[in-house]
């Protein structure tokens, strides 16, 4: 496995998105996913299905002998749940959902503009500094936020975890993060279904004998974004984590980076910022 350092973390570079799995489905994808080599598992409060990746997860360690400081897990606070007190019960709620003393990273999920960024900051440094993560970062932060938080901050930010694939164009918030050492998670790295029968995507994978979602995972892996595709097929599983063992030439970056388009964005609710241009 290969890892991103950032701030004093260090995370494996593909990771497992379990948004929408639940049930003896998604303890069955976690323990799969351990056994084939994923060392990174990304869950929040807002999915619902935190006590399933739990499960997955010790189950998973017992299985395959792996101690628990060899799993990257992290969890989210939802936007609802940011005001003091409701922030410090969330996490407490996952933490016993999880069966786990500590997670590896806690991310503020979506900031909620109508509680104060300072006090939202500090329920997340507060939690570092018990114990309850050995990290901290946001999600779906835009490159002034990313400013405004990095001065809040009292422990180091590793991650801004926000959607990443070919047709978005992120450049601005990937060099905010990268000016302060935090690194990028990609969300909805495949731009739900919209990367399969990519024309450019499909002609690529053939020169490299792999598939179109293959490119495009590989494509945000050099740029050091770290991947966490999401999938319920223990194929599509392993043909992910492959996407470690080959590599793509300059100007076959430089043909994927021109897919970008104005409307790529495909997760956009009515609680998201005004996001970067």
């Amino acid at each position: 496995m290969e890892f991103v350092e950032a701030n004093g973390a260090r995370i494996p570079a593909v990771g497992l998105g379990t948004m929408t799995l639940r049930g003896e489905v998604c303890v069955d994808i976690v323990k799969a996913a351990l056994r084939l080599g994923y060392r990174h598992l990304d869950t929040a409060e807002r999915y619902g299905n935190e006590e399933w990746v739990g499960e997955g997860l010790h189950q998973g360690l017992a299985q395959t002998g792996l101690a628990r400081a060899d799993v990257f897990l992290t969890t989210k606070v939802y936007w609802d749940k940011l005001a003091p007190g409701d922030f410090e019960r969330s996490v407490e709620d996952s933490l016993k959902k999880l069966k786990l003393p500590w997670v590896d990273l806690l991310l503020i999920h979506w900031n909620n503009p109508k509680v104060p960024l300072k006090d939202s900051i500090a329920s997340l440094c507060n939690a570092k500094k018990m114990g309850q993560t050995k990290h901290i970062g946001v999600a779906n932060f835009t490159t002034s936020m990313i400013e405004e938080v990095v001065v809040l901050a009292s422990e180091p930010l590793v991650a801004n975890q926000v959607e990443a694939h070919p047709f978005l164009d992120q450049s601005k918030v990937l060099a905010a993060c990268r000016q302060h050492g935090i690194s990028v998670t990609a969300y909805c790295p495949l731009a739900r279904g919209k990367v399969p029968g990519n024309e450019v995507l499909e002609r690529i994978g053939r020169a490299h004998h792999q598939s179109s979602a293959q490119v495009a995972l590989r494509y945000l892996v050099q740029q050091g974004v770290v991947p966490i595709p999401r999938t319920s097929n223990p194929d599509h599983l392993a043909a992910n984590l492959a996407v470690l063992d080959f590599v793509l030439g300059e100007a076959e970056m430089a043909e994927i980076a021109a897919l970008k388009r104005p409307d790529g964005r495909v997760v956009n609710p009515a609680h998201a910022p005004q996001w970067d241009t």
